[in-house]
């Protein structure tokens, strides 16, 4: 083969490679996902699982950014942090608990925002054959378990033992109390029998095997919920722009499904029991 015909091939085999180079970066580009990358780890409240489970995955969705949820009793959580658990966001059932992390520094005072408030409601199981309709029948004999979560750190739980409180039954429920480390397990102890009724959150409570009739919210502090993002985490505009979302019309659509109520607006339920 002549020194000219070597050129000419070789030039060719550049070009060819150059052509295919250029291919592989415009494949590279147009399979790279538009969305930031990057995770956050978010604590919430026992009563937000369901709820959260749905904005969270609505929220990766759209954004491309994975969200970790982890799940227990706002006191816990707020230990948790404490001890310096690696969360990037803190959804709490209490706007108490989230003050109480701003005033140590660990969280950041701009990002505290309420973003529901909370109900609780007293149920029973459907195939128990009790009921109970008003928490003056918690006295009943055939009610011998009253399952609620441990008002010393669950704030559903202290909503539960204010309006036991207010109502005059405290003294008289608390043999037949069986505490629960969160709401969510205060209502499988009803599901599973374990208790005959409880009180439990709003939230939880819409499944097929429990009845449920709403408590006056007089009988109690309010249950105002608030989140912020944690001073030691590593991921706090995305841990904002989650928070964010919870907040605008997707996030609040979900949370008034379950039963939340929406900071400045009223229970969007007609039912005052749900039999």
């Amino acid at each position: 083969m002549s020194r000219a015909r070597l050129f000419i091939v070789a030039g060719f085999l550049l070009a060819l490679a150059g052509c295919v180079n250029a291919l592989s970066l415009f494949s590279e580009a147009t399979s790279t996902p538009t969305h930031p990358a990057g995770q956050i780890t978010v604590a919430a409240a026992a009563d937000l699982q369901s709820a959260f489970s749905e904005i969270a995955a609505l929220f990766e969705s759209e954004t491309g950014v994975k969200v970790n949820l982890v799940f227990g009793s706002t006191g816990q959580l707020t230990q948790q942090i404490e001890n310096g658990a690696p969360y990037d966001l803190f959804a709490a059932a209490s706007v108490d608990y989230i003050n109480q992390l701003v005033e140590q520094n660990l969280a950041l005072p701009d990002s505290v925002k309420l973003y529901a408030r909370g109900r609780i409601v007293l149920a029973v199981n459907r195939q128990s054959g009790v009921q109970a309709i008003a928490l003056q029948d918690l006295l009943k004999p055939e009610i011998r378990h009253v399952a609620i979560a441990n008002p010393e750190h669950a704030p559903y739980g202290l909503a539960a033992k204010q309006a036991l409180q207010s109502a005059g039954l405290w003294e008289q429920i608390q043999p037949k109390l069986v505490l629960a480390e969160n709401v969510r397990q205060a209502l499988q102890y009803v599901q599973s029998g374990d208790a005959e009724a409880g009180i439990v959150a709003l939230s939880v409570a819409d499944v097929p095997e429990i009845e449920w009739t709403l408590i006056d919210e007089g009988l109690h502090a309010p249950l105002n919920q608030a989140l912020a993002v944690m001073a030691s985490s590593s991921q706090p505009e995305l841990a904002a722009q989650f928070a964010a979302y919870i907040n605008d019309d997707r996030g609040r659509a979900i949370l008034q499904r379950y039963g939340f109520v929406i900071p400045g607006e009223v229970l969007k339920r007609s039912k005052e029991r749900q039999p």
